[in-house]
Formats: structure tokens, sequence, C-alpha cells
């Protein structure tokens, strides 16, 4: 059988292999061999290899072989270029390393401190002469400096007319004494606000819409609320009518909002401004009570968080009165002896916690030979000391009407106070609640308002998917956030208050 050729064939892919009788076939193969750099290359060696085409289309093909050569060459040049340091990146003089200009572009974005940025922002105009006031005031006609300042609120007209002479003189002293007015109260609150970095000796005490002198600088302490405390001289500190907002944290222990201003003013200005957040953390025990808290504080994002771990041994199987008298203060109005928002009445907060009680193993109790014999079954088969709670009462709970968070668990502690070693360790009702307390700058904050019951707030619309729990946690280790899903502690908003009968 004849052998017959085909006409495209594949052996162009061998530069060595030549077929005799073909004109084009003397040019199968080029091979191109050219210097590059120094001395040191001179053995560098390409090769290119050319497609066999016809006469036609000889040219065309020959003219894209070029490029492509030429596009070798000329990368294997840049290359090259690059490992001399002879390309048009900057280097370093010492370690050769290309400078990366986009770094500049990366230092453009906010990732430090505000004083950061007015560093920088001080670097940039450094050299250019200041521009007078006067100057700047006269590039506008007064009829557009009189509409601009048509649109201002009466705190920003009291605040730009104690930038300097001209705009005081444009806006009048009557800016400043119109915020004496009854109806100006909250824009007065406002501009005082605006001179709270410039005042580190005083504190804005909101009752009084004034600045007193702190007595107490540097050395304020958070005392109970039968112990007097006043950290500021104000004619009105015992007035019970006009006193200073404060939020409940367990029984006998409120945070008043001074408090609160100390600690953030610290964290945003200087520690002359305010105390530090150390020193707010507290471990006590109730009085009245079998209850131990601790607190912490944490600032995150220019908001106060707070959490407050509660627990108390629980005797199993309580009758109805055990348990009120367990979880309620008579003292304090009949409020739990943890700690918790204003809207605990209502939704199933009290209730999860009686079901989380119920799941406690109950010893054997009898007599005769029943008894005895269900006593030695529990002494040789004790129940797991670790209580899986039910799905009832084992999630967490958020409050949707304040940012507050809540956690029950059921705990293996040790009694000190039991003189008998067998029962040394119990089971503890633990409850850890999580909140955020704003920003400290006004007692009409969101945040501390809706704890303290005297505002409107949708804490699942406004906190999104990521806990307060998990944020506060997040900052000291990754290991204790908790794990729990996180369901509304009143699902259908129902606001009975003292009229319900579960939380009781």
């Amino acid at each position: 059988m004849a052998e017959v050729t085909r006409k495209g064939s594949l052996g162009f892919f061998n530069p060595f292999k030549s077929k005799s009788g073909s004109r084009s076939n003397s040019r199968a193969s080029s091979v191109v061999d050219f210097k590059i750099g120094n001395d040191a290359r001179k053995g560098s060696l390409a090769t290119v290899t050319l497609k066999k085409t016809s006469s036609s289309g000889r040219s065309s093909r020959v003219g894209s072989a070029r490029n492509s050569v030429d596009h070798t060459r000329a990368s294997r040049h840049g290359s090259t270029l690059a490992n001399d340091g002879g390309d048009e990146w900057e280097r370093d003089a010492q370690t050769g390393e290309r400078k990366d200009h986009t770094e500049l572009l990366h230092s453009l974005a906010h990732r430090g401190s505000t004083e950061e940025l007015v560093d920088r922002a001080e670097a940039m105009f450094l050299g250019i002469p200041p521009q007078p006031a006067h100057d700047f005031f006269a590039r506008l006609p007064r009829s557009v400096w009189d509409r601009v300042m048509q649109s201002l609120s009466p705190a920003d007209k009291a605040s730009l007319a104690f930038s300097c002479k001209p705009f005081r003189d444009l806006l009048g002293t009557g800016v400043w004494t119109n915020l004496n007015s009854p109806e100006n109260r909250d824009a007065k609150i406002e501009f005082l606000g605006h001179l709270d970095a410039h005042l580190p000796d005083h504190l804005l005490c909101f009752p009084c819409a004034v600045y007193h002198v702190r007595s107490q600088k540097g050395n304020e302490i958070l005392r109970p609320t039968n112990v007097s405390n006043p950290i500021f001289e104000c004619p009105n500190v015992f007035n019970i009518e006009n006193r200073v907002s404060r939020h409940r944290i367990t029984v006998g222990r409120a945070l008043p909002f001074p408090f609160v201003q100390l600690i953030l003013r610290a964290q945003k200005y200087s520690k002359d401004h305010g105390i530090p957040i150390d020193s707010m953390s507290r471990r006590y025990k109730d009085r009245d009570g079998e209850w131990t808290h601790q607190t912490r504080y944490v600032v995150v994002e220019g908001h106060l968080l707070v959490r407050v771990i509660s627990s108390a041994f629980a005797t199993p199987a309580l009758p109805p009165a055990g348990l009120r008298r367990l979880l309620y203060s008579p003292s304090d109005n009949f409020n739990p002896f943890f700690s918790v928002c204003s809207h605990w009445r209502d939704g199933n907060l009290m209730p999860a916690i009686k079901c989380a009680l119920s799941h406690i193993p109950k010893p054997p109790e009898g007599s005769g030979i029943a008894g005895t014999a269900a006593k030695v079954n529990y002494h040789f088969h004790r129940p797991h000391p670790i209580i899986t709670l039910c799905s009832e009462c084992r999630p967490m709970r958020r409050c949707p009407e304040c940012p507050t968070e809540y956690l029950i668990e059921l705990k293996v502690q040790e009694d000190r106070s039991d003189p008998d070693p067998r029962k040394m360790f119990k089971h503890a009702l633990v409850i850890t609640r999580w909140s955020d307390l704003g920003d400290g700058t006004s007692p009409k904050d969101p945040e501390w308002a809706a704890c303290n019951g005297e505002g409107e707030y949708d804490s699942f619309s406004s906190l999104g998917r990521r806990a307060i729990a998990g944020t506060f946690e997040s900052q000291f280790t990754v290991d204790q956030i908790p794990g729990q899903k996180m369901i509304s502690m009143n699902p259908d908003k129902v606001k009975l208050g003292e009229k319900g009968h579960d939380w009781y």
C-alpha cells in the first residue's frame, strides 16, 4: 500500500527534522543567538522555531515570527534590567528591594488613632503661612454668609461664633444667650459637649447643663448606692428630683452616668480627662442574698460595653416560694439579684431561668427499704455533674428593646462555706449579661436610654448578626466566646410588666 503524505503534517514541531526537495525546508528551524546583559550572560541562548509555510503566506508568517523574536528579546532584556537594578523602579540603597509606591495609597486609609491624622494634617500644611480670618471671611459676600447661617442649628451657630472674632461679629453674642432658654436645652448640651476635650479638670453635669469642677480628680471610685459619693461640686447633688442618670447593675449597685463619661474621656483624650477602665472592675457578694457578682468593662469603637457575671448555689427541686427567695430581692422592689435591663419582666427570661433550675438532679428521698435502696443506688451511680440544658433554656437571649444579651448556665462550683467535704461542690446558677451602654455623649444616647427603659430601640436591626457577647469576649480571647444561638427574649413583643405572672 502506497504511503499517503498528509498535507498538514505536524513535523514542524521538531526543529531538527528536515525534508529534501522543499525550498522552505532549508529554513525549517531558525536559531537566534544574541547577547544579554554583561559578559556573564554571553552564553544565553534563545531558540525560536518558525512554522513552515507556503510561499504565498511566507512574508506574513516571517513578520509575525520577527515580532515574536522581538517580544522575547524585549521581555528577556526587561527581566535582565530588573535584576540589574536598571529599571524604572526605585530601589533601596542598602537592600536593593523595590520601593512600592502603592504604600502611599494605603497610608491614606484611616488605620491609626485620631492623633495620627492630626499629625499628618499638620505636616501637610507645614510651611504654608496661615491665612487671617478676615481674609478668609472676605472671600464671600455678606449675603452668602447670611444664607449659610440660616441653615445652621443653634449649637452649630454657637460653635461657629466661638471659633473666631469675625464669625462672632457676624452672629453676635445672642447665639450664646439663646442657649439658656428651656427649648434650647439640648442644643446647649450639644454645644458644651464640643468643649469636653479642653476641660480635663471639669465634668459636664447634664442636670445642670454646666461644667463642674472635679472634686476627686483621678481618684474617682465607684461605690454602692447607699454611700454618698459626689465626684464634682454640684448644688443639686442631693436633689432627688434632678438627680444624675444612673443604670442599675445589681442589687445595691448602680453605674452613674458621670463614670461613663470619665471612662470614655480617658480613652478618647488622655488619662487626665478621666479614670482608667481597669479601676471599674469589681467582684463582690450581696449582703442580703447568696449571689456573687463580677463586673468588667471594655471600650469598643467608642462604646462602653459591660459584662456582669452573677452566680448563686441552687438547691434542686425548689418550690415556687424557694424560687422567689432565690431569684428576687425583697429590699429592691422584687428585682432580681442578678443584673438585668429594664425589660426583664417582659418575655421569657425568668421562665427560662426557672426551667434551667428544674434540670438539677434531685437526690432520693424517703424511708424504709425503698428509700434506703434508692439512696444506695444514688451513692454508687451518681448522675453526671455536667448538666445539659434543654432547647427551651439553653439558647442565649437578646432583649429586643435594648442592647442587652443573657446567657443561662448551670456549673459545678466549690462552696467553701459548707463544712461538709462531701457537699463542697454544688451546682450553681450562673447568669451572664452583656450590655452596650453607649458612647457617653449624653444620657439621651439611644443605647443608654434604652437600657434604662427611657427610649425606643430595635436591637436586632441595630446590632445585626454580630452579638454583643462576641464583640466583648473577642477583646480578650476567642476561646471564651459563647457558642449558643441567639433568640429573642420577647419574640411576641408582649409588654405585660407587673401584670405578667410568669416572671414571679
